[in-house]
């Protein structure tokens, strides 16, 4: 079993396999079975954001709520995704936004 992988662009994965860290840099068609293939073979999977955006909800819901292998969706390096806003979002949730 892989230690960590991450599934996403080729800029980000150059980085990170640098550091060591297998990648994977599907075809946005093949998002999905990248996802799957990494979570049976890796301890943690990391998936970019632009990816994360590819591959249908149910499927990458199902990855992040799963206990093993952790699952995180991560930004590329390139700064290109916007990370939501998770104070607004705990706000909301907790029902104190105002």
């Amino acid at each position: 079993m892989a230690g960590v992988v991450f599934i996403g662009d080729e800029l980000t994965a150059t980085g990170l396999r640098l550091a060591g860290i297998e990648v994977i840099m599907p075809a946005a068609a093949n998002a999905a079975a990248a996802i799957e293939q990494a979570r049976s073979e890796a301890s943690v999977v990391l998936v970019s954001s632009s990816l994360a955006r590819q591959v249908p909800g149910a499927i990458l819901q199902a990855a992040l709520l799963a206990v093993d292998p952790l699952v995180v969706v991560v930004p590329e390096i390139t700064g290109a995704s916007p990370l939501p806003d998770l104070g607004r979002r705990l706000k909301a949730t907790l029902g104190i936004e105002g």
